[in-house]
């Protein structure tokens, strides 16, 4: 066995992966949350990914346990709503926008969608090392700010379409969502979305027990506000992490029970449309 403090160094069996602290992240909150008895967010996947990537520290900093519920709980959330896309159409087409090392596609794969990772071109890579291949699951380089992507993606006419956003638009600032979202909606005449934006006080105290950072933009209202963005919106419904029966928010959501509006403006919320 070959020991070393140097993080670049690999082991006789085993090889460690040095990932940016923003990306590996997210996937080690919610393997740390399948260790969990009743957890929100199962991901045996990410969990067994984690063992081959070094913890930097900046993944440790702050109320972890805090920042764990909140994100897994919008995780949740996110997973929920695809789910019940895909069981509507089985077919569909998937486009995760912004993918990082997420494994939504292992957890609510049907047999038969079809997906679409689109991440720039260094994270793509990452999830080729970390991942397995399927035949109905590819990468594309893109991004929310360089939307060149959207003339090359190619989904069937006719076919129903997903378009997830759950962690890139909380590094764009509102007039950079606006330009996402009225692209996505110019581009696609008949789809539905999944965006994770955040609320104006994410930023203050409170927004940071409830386990918010400090993200690009903020919105007193962000469901009206892609609304605005949209306005042809045939439907539309915005969802909290506070609005989860779950023990772990109970206390919370007493706090809160007589300022319901501050539900949508103290965490990122996900706000779904159909155009």
């Amino acid at each position: 066995m070959v020991t070393s403090q140097n993080p670049n160094r690999v082991t006789a069996d085993k090889a460690h992966y040095q990932i940016p602290a923003n990306l590996l992240k997210p996937m080690w909150l919610r393997s740390q949350e399948s260790l969990l008895d009743n957890g929100l967010v199962y991901d045996p996947i990410a969990a067994n990914a984690c063992q081959r990537c070094y913890l930097a520290p900046d993944c440790l900093s702050g109320d972890v346990a805090q920042k764990q519920l909140l994100h897994v709980t919008l995780t949740r959330l996110c997973d929920e709503k695809i789910s019940d896309f895909i069981a509507r159409h089985p077919d569909a087409w998937v486009i995760n926008v912004g993918a990082g090392l997420d494994t939504r596609f292992y957890r609510v794969d049907n047999g038969r969608c079809h997906w679409i990772e689109l991440d720039v071109t260094e994270h793509l890579i990452w999830r080729q090392k970390l991942f397995h291949r399927s035949e109905r699951y590819k990468h594309v380089c893109g991004s929310v700010e360089d939307l060149t992507w959207l003339e090359q993606v190619e989904v069937p006419q006719n076919t129903p379409l997903l378009i997830v956003c759950e962690h890139a638009l909380l590094d764009c600032t509102q007039s950079q969502v606006a330009k996402f979202v009225q692209a996505l909606g110019h581009q696609f005449e008949n789809a539905c979305g999944c965006f994770v934006v955040a609320g104006d006080l994410c930023g203050n105290r409170y927004g940071q027990k409830l386990g918010s950072e400090s993200y690009a933009h903020g919105f007193a209202q962000p469901h009206q506000a892609l609304l605005n963005y949209l306005p042809w919106v045939r439907w539309s419904q915005s969802f909290s992490p506070l609005d989860r029966q779950c023990e772990r928010w109970r206390l919370w959501q007493r706090c809160l029970r007589r300022f319901p509006s501050l539900k949508q403006r103290l965490t990122p919320v996900l706000v779904q449309l159909r155009w």
